[in-house]
């Protein structure tokens, strides 16, 4: 029988990291789920533990970050951020502090939901941000680190986000016509948290592995 695992999730209120919630209490191979939040959820469970947080502050609440893997699924838009700087703090700086007390703390695996196009040499300013992130995670040497990079992600969401809603048609039509562009179509928030949690338990998955676009849709 495998031992079962602790995991932890940051970004749970959002599309990916709320279906990634509901996966992994109903997962019997983790045992328990530990969130980090500005907010209650609302959801009561027997494996799930809630901390209410200041993720200025980690210091006041490194010594609760350990887990067997954690689930960085933090994200904004420029728009609800109000600014690049407000922006990189949340997509930035919070995930790589967190990352960074993660390894500290000897988390074995980290899995972070990036975005397609990341590339710390863009001149884009989001594809830019979601690249170095991407870089200074890796530089830390999890023992298995994985990474996705999803097309244009589809799904109930709290906030609206009309672009994106608008590019996911746009991007859907054109793969039905276009072949080639079959591995940028959309991809719902929850089929992506199936994927993180399944090459999370699997081990034809160990070490570093990056899944972009529609390899997605094959783990």
């Amino acid at each position: 029988m495998k031992n079962k695992k602790t995991a932890i999730v940051i970004g749970a209120t959002g599309l990916v990291g709320g279906h990634l919630v509901n996966q992994l209490l109903e997962e019997e191979e983790i045992e328990k789920v530990i969130l980090f939040l500005r907010r209650n959820t609302g959801k009561v469970h027997e494996k799930l533990v809630e901390h209410v947080v200041d993720f200025d502050q980690i210091n006041d609440f490194k010594d609760l970050i350990k887990a067997d893997m954690v689930f960085s699924c933090m994200g904004t838009t420029l728009k609800t951020a109000g600014s690049k700087d407000a922006q990189w703090k949340i997509d930035y700086t919070y995930q790589y502090e967190f990352a960074k007390v993660s390894m500290s703390n000897g988390v074995d695996s980290f899995v972070l939901v990036s975005s397609s196009g990341a590339n710390p040499k863009s001149k884009i300013f989001y594809s830019r941000m979601k690249g170095e992130l991407e870089e200074a995670i890796k530089e830390m040497n999890f023992s298995n680190l994985h990474i996705f990079q999803p097309s244009v992600l589809v799904g109930e969401r709290a906030e609206k986000r009309s672009g994106e809603e608008s590019g996911a048609k746009v991007i859907r039509v054109l793969s039905k016509i276009i072949p080639p562009l079959k591995k940028w179509r959309p991809i719902k928030g929850e089929e992506v948290a199936k994927a993180m949690l399944k090459a999370s338990l699997s081990n034809d998955y160990k070490g570093y592995k990056l899944f972009v676009l529609d390899q997605i849709f094959d783990i």
